[in-house]
């Protein structure tokens, strides 16, 4: 039976202690785990996802199972939004499955409701476990981060002419290139001029010009730079973690699920206009157990992000007007937001900045060269060199 929402009187507000933070590892893995049991990656990004957000560790050695009734009641206290977070980490866990087994997503399914949670990734997973790929891509769209997008969102964007999608490409917008092109003469530390860096290190196309990323991914470079991030597929993951959990529009965790079922699992073959499928970044290029620290170190810095000019405790990253805070130093602008270091943890695990070893890949390097010697000019990775 569902257990209803708790009236505002009765919430728990307060963070979960250890006791209930070993319920929801349980919870978690009972309603994730395939037939056979869980996976080690599913094992490792549980307890990373626990350890990062509450403090608390956790153990799944010999668990006994729970009900979808049992951790809902476990949850009785909870509103809405923290058990939609419960059941988006379920999500998660079930997404990194390849094949992700029918039995699977019926049960993430008697989970949510048993949580009273309507989450549209839901759907997705179960149109994942019947092979439906192609209606999996549009239920991402009709349930995701940009369901409601319309045209008065590009004013962010910057944009000379309305997009009649959010990952729509503007290719031929003189003035919007321009304005990316001119980050290059801002104050070196800027936040400005570290994207631009970005840009001329890896070959990036500015937005606006042919063969640019659509102007609405491009808001996700910023965040590169601002958290320290590299550009190799795993730092993806990393930066879309951080800007998923930022948010707390819900639809947002979408973000995250569509760059897992790109990278790990190849369940979508392309997403946001540009990505393409590249598959096994948890279990085959990278050890299970770094990504997952790195994924769970992303979603606490973004759990703790807030807006102090604002005084919001929810950060849109992909709505956030960059070109106002260009000119100010990163260090300014991660203060304005929060925005606490990587974990020694996730440094240990591989996460790299940048513009440091790691921060880059082969073929962003390459690119980066080949538009420097197109443009005679000197080349400059400013630093970032390809790991190992």
């Amino acid at each position: 039976m569902p257990v209803p929402l708790p009236s505002p009187a009765d919430e728990l507000l307060e963070p979960p202690g250890a006791a209930e933070t070993q319920a929801i590892a349980v919870g978690t893995a009972s309603a994730a785990a395939p037939p056979g049991g869980l996976t080690d990656v599913q094992r490792v990004l549980i307890e990373a996802i626990c350890v990062a957000m509450t403090g608390h560790p956790v153990t799944l050695d010999g668990y006994r199972p729970m009900t979808a009734d049992e951790y809902a009641e476990a949850l009785r206290p909870r509103n809405r939004q923290f058990r939609t977070r419960g059941v988006q980490i379920i999500l998660l866990c079930a997404l990194v499955l390849r094949p992700l087994p029918r039995e699977v997503a019926a049960r993430i399914e008697e989970f949510a409701r048993a949580l009273c949670v309507d989450e549209g990734m839901v759907t997705v997973a179960r149109r994942f476990a019947e092979g439906s790929l192609g209606l999996a891509a549009v239920d991402f769209e009709r349930n995701g981060y940009t369901a409601d997008w319309g045209a008065e969102d590009r004013a962010e964007l910057h944009t000379s002419r309305s997009l009649a999608k959010a990952w729509d490409q503007a290719v031929a917008d003189p003035d919007l290139a321009a304005r990316w092109a001119a980050l290059g003469s801002l104050p070196p530390g800027s936040l400005g001029r570290g994207v631009w860096q970005l840009y001329q290190a890896r070959g990036f196309a500015f937005p606006g010009s042919p063969g640019s990323a659509p102007p609405l991914l491009a808001q996700h470079d910023w965040v590169h730079v601002l958290a320290d991030y590299g550009t190799t597929v795993e730092s993806e993951l990393e930066v879309f973690a951080l800007i998923a959990r930022a948010n707390d529009d819900m639809r947002a965790f979408s973000l995250l699920a569509m760059v897992v079922s790109l990278f790990e699992t190849g369940y979508l073959s392309s997403g946001a206009g540009l990505f393409e499928s590249n598959l096994g970044h948890f279990t085959g290029r990278s050890r299970g157990r770094d990504m997952a620290v790195r994924v769970a170190d992303a979603m606490r810095r973004g759990a703790k992000c807030r807006n102090l000019a604002t005084g919001e405790d929810s950060v849109d990253f992909l709505r956030t007007d960059w070109f106002a805070l260009a000119h100010l130093p990163v260090d300014e602008v991660r203060d304005r937001f929060c925005l606490e270091d990587t974990s020694p943890g996730a440094r240990a695990a591989g996460s790299a900045g940048p513009w440091e070893a790691g921060g880059i890949s082969p073929f962003q390097l390459a690119a980066g060269r080949a538009a420097a010697e197109r443009e005679g000019r000197p080349y400059d990775a400013f630093g970032a060199t390809v790991a190992g």
